[in-house]
């Protein structure tokens, strides 16, 4: 296998980097979704401390 072939550089790229160019951006967009979730889950533990002190 030589190093030197151009033709086997484009296939690599061409088979691997596409699918780990979709998978960093499906993680990014992953790790946004998890944070704002985070978020909510932590305002809604708030509220629910508030209401169990009221009663």
């Amino acid at each position: 296998m030589l190093t030197d072939d151009p033709t086997l550089w484009i296939s690599i790229i061409g088979n691997f980097g596409f699918p780990i160019a979709i998978t960093i951006y499906l993680f990014v967009r992953f790790e946004r979704k998890l944070e704002k979730l985070e978020t909510v889950i932590l305002h809604l533990s708030e509220v629910i401390k508030n209401i169990s002190n009221v009663k």
